[in-house]
């Protein structure tokens, strides 16, 4: 009797129509935009930090400006806060790992071995430039600021991560409140503001009015930073990163890639390279 119902419940599963195994991959594109969707989330998370600032605060995001000094021709700030008592330039970074540095090194390192510029060095050109657009009362104001994400775990110098130095490194998630206690010692310091409603949107319109939106002209100085990396090997910013995840890899892996047609000229993690090279065949 129990084989006779073994087989009719066999029989009844036969009998039923089956189900397509469909499986949807990903478009190729959707998979190259990852670690573009992973920098726009992280300011994203800025833009929500920077809107939680008192209403005396204003802030211009993304900003490209002349510098004739940097070897584009432009320079790319992330972020402006103008505060009361002080001007951030604030430079955000989508790394992955831990990041090792120190005030008397010109490079960083990222787990170890990856090498990127000290981001503190590259903040400090970026505020020279805009320091050109400023009446030179405003200059000694500023403030650098450099965010990583919480996927980061810094081994830095501790006083970077003291209010009352004037170079402070945080978490993308923790930058409205550092800023604000930054703010609070500038307070206890100075007794009156040191920039007015006036001065601020007086340096706001100059800032705006310094910004190059112009496409091309953005497009162009972008090309030029991928030339200058390319062409000098020595150069401490460069890092490579997988296009997928955004994981720092090692020149033997770049090189890999870049030598396989089959990657298209973009460069994967090892874990990503078995995932490209499956969905190529």
């Amino acid at each position: 009797m129990l084989l006779f119902l073994n087989f009719l419940k066999k029989k009844k599963n036969e009998d039923k129509p089956k189900q397509a195994n469909v499986t949807t991959s990903k478009p190729r594109k959707e998979n190259e935009q990852v670690a573009i969707r992973k920098g726009e989330i992280g300011e994203f998370k800025i833009d929500i930090q920077l809107d939680q600032l008192p209403k005396d605060c204003r802030y211009l995001s993304d900003l490209l400006v002349k510098n004739p000094k940097s070897k584009s021709g432009y320079s790319q700030i992330d972020h402006v806060v103008l505060t009361p008592y002080g001007i951030f330039a604030i430079e955000t970074k989508n790394y992955q790992g831990t990041i090792y540095g120190g005030k008397d090194r010109k490079t960083w390192l990222v787990n170890g071995k990856f090498k990127m510029m000290n981001p503190f060095v590259q903040n400090y050109g970026h505020i020279k430039a805009l320091t050109s657009f400023i009446d030179k009362k405003y200059q000694d104001l500023f403030i650098s600021m450099v965010s990583f994400t919480e996927r980061c775990t810094f081994k830095v110098d501790l006083d970077y991560r003291k209010i009352a130095s004037d170079e402070i490194i945080v978490y993308d998630v923790e930058l409205s409140e550092f800023i604000h206690r930054k703010v609070l010692v500038l307070k206890i310091q100075h007794k009156e503001p040191l920039l007015n409603e006036s001065d601020i949107k007086t340096i706001f319109n100059a800032f705006s009015n310094a910004n190059i939106t112009d496409p091309k002209v953005r497009e162009e100085h972008k090309h030029a930073l991928k030339t200058n990396i390319s062409d000098d090997k020595t150069n401490s910013g460069s890092i490579s990163t997988c296009t997928v995840c955004n994981k720092p890899v090692s020149d033997k892996v770049k090189s890999y890639c870049l030598a396989n047609k089959k990657f298209n000229g973009k460069i994967y993690c090892y874990e990503h390279q078995k995932k490209a090279h499956k969905k190529i065949h």
